[in-house]
């Protein structure tokens, strides 16, 4: 029997395990759903976002940013959390099916290995500035933007611990 870190760990997986698995997936006439992000600290906002994403297909792929990643877009004190971390509270989330990291600064290579059939970010990007669009475009696949809640990002809440001298 596997235990349950196992079965967690399973769910992270190389961007060539990805691909494999999401074919196996659509294949079996799933519609695998694709977003992406550092979630370096994982709040409501990401939570609703993501169960927000899932209810879009029957799976949940989410593209991580690299900790290399991370820094080159969000600076040098990004992220506050290692990969590993990241990786594995993602993973956690039942509403979560698959976690990719990738080192690239945008997940279009990624988006193009896996081949989703839905791509979808927060309500803070225009469909037509989601990296990726066209090629899920071509596809036949949907493009979304899903509702932003305000008040919820990493950022804010780094700015709310520094202000509080923690």
């Amino acid at each position: 029997m596997m235990t349950n870190f196992a079965q967690l760990e399973q769910k992270i997986q190389t961007r060539e395990q990805a691909a494999d698995t999401v074919a196996r997936w659509q294949s079996a006439g799933e519609r695998v759903v694709f977003t992406n992000g550092c979630f370096d600290l994982l709040h409501y906002g990401h939570l609703h976002y993501l169960a927000q994403a899932r209810d879009l297909g029957q799976r949940l792929v989410v593209g991580m940013n690299s900790g290399d990643s991370v820094r080159r877009l969000k600076g040098p004190t990004r992220p506050i959390n290692d990969e590993a971390t990241r990786t594995h509270l993602l993973a956690a989330l039942s509403v979560v099916d698959l976690v990719v990291i990738f080192d690239e600064d945008t997940p279009l290579d990624l988006i193009r290995a896996i081949g989703p059939d839905v791509l979808v970010k927060g309500g803070d990007w225009k469909p037509e500035q989601i990296v990726g669009a066209d090629f899920v475009l071509e596809k036949g696949g949907q493009v979304l933007s899903l509702p932003f809640i305000d008040g919820y990002s990493t950022t804010s809440i780094e700015q709310k611990i520094l202000r509080s001298g923690a």
